[in-house]
C-alpha cells in the first residue's frame, strides 16, 4: 500500500518525525520546508496524498491550499492540515480552504498512520 506522500512542512523535527512514521509503513514522502517549493513539487510529482502545515513562511498554509485546488490535476488530491492551530474555527477555516482533513499537533504517533490513510485514494488492486 505504498503511497507518494508530499509533506509541506517547515520544522526540521516534525519533517522527520512524519517521515519516519509513513515510511516505516511503506509510504515514500517528499518534503518541502515552504509553500512555494510545495506547489512547484506537488506539480511535478502528483502525489497520492499532501500533508500540509498552516503555520508557514511566507505563504500560510490556507493559501498554499486554495493554490493547490486551482491546479485542474490536483483538484481531487487529498490535502490534510497537520496544524498546531487548534483554537475554534480553525478547522472550519481549513477545511473551507480546501483541506480535506485536519490533524492536530503535535501528532500522535501511534494514530497518526492510521489517521492520513483515511483520506488516502484507495489503491488498484494488484
Amino acid at each position: 500500500m505504498s503511497r507518494t506522500i508530499l509533506l509541506i512542512e517547515d520544522n526540521e523535527q516534525n519533517r522527520y518525525l512524519a517521515t519516519f512514521l509513513l515510511e516505516k509503513h511503506g509510504h515514500k514522502v517528499i518534503s518541502a520546508p515552504d509553500g512555494m517549493r510545495g506547489i512547484e513539487l506537488a506539480r511535478t510529482l502528483m502525489p497520492d496524498l499532501i500533508l500540509l502545515d498552516i503555520q508557514l513562511p511566507t505563504m500560510d498554509g490556507y493559501a498554499i491550499a486554495q493554490a493547490l485546488r486551482d491546479i485542474e490535476a490536483l483538484r481531487d488530491t487529498p490535502i490534510i492540515a497537520v496544524t498546531s492551530y487548534a483554537m475554534v474555527g480553525d478547522r472550519e477555516k481549513a477545511l473551507a480552504a480546501g483541506c480535506n482533513g485536519y490533524i492536530e499537533k503535535p501528532i500522535n504517533p501511534d494514530t497518526f498512520v492510521a489517521e492520513i490513510e483515511r483520506f488516502a485514494p484507495p489503491q488498484p488492486a494488484s
